[in-house]
């Protein structure tokens, strides 16, 4: 079966998830933080399911590898945020465990989608 759209990518979705789940955890984050490092994460953690469902919607795999590198720095981005939260202490570690190893899950799942691609490139 092929994918007729991202939102059948299980890369999307658990993207979607971290996402969620990033939103909810800086709820607890201090209110002068609102339009610091909770915009930061927020902001981080929509853009990668976001670049993933605007790769897979364009015409061209090279635009849609160009969005997954895109998605993937976000993610990154994410992960910082995420452990410089817990330095400062607005988190626990073990609060930020499950988000950091669902960000290194949609990581591989995004190098395996990137490769996939690039193989039908060839």
């Amino acid at each position: 079966m092929s994918v007729q759209h991202y939102r059948q990518l299980i890369v999307w979705q658990k993207a979607m998830d971290l996402a969620e789940q990033c939103y909810q955890i800086t709820k607890s984050f201090p209110s002068e933080e609102r339009f610091g490092m909770v915009s930061q994460i927020r902001r981080a953690a929509a853009s990668v399911p976001a670049n993933i469902a605007e790769g897979q919607g364009r015409y061209h795999i090279k635009e849609f590898l160009n969005h997954l590198s895109m998605a993937r720095g976000s993610l990154m981005e994410v992960e910082t945020f995420l452990l410089l939260s817990e330095r400062v202490g607005y988190v626990r570690s073990e609060q930020i465990q499950p988000l950091l190893s669902l960000s290194d899950e949609v990581s591989r799942m995004i190098s395996g989608l990137r490769k996939s691609l690039e193989s039908k490139m060839e």
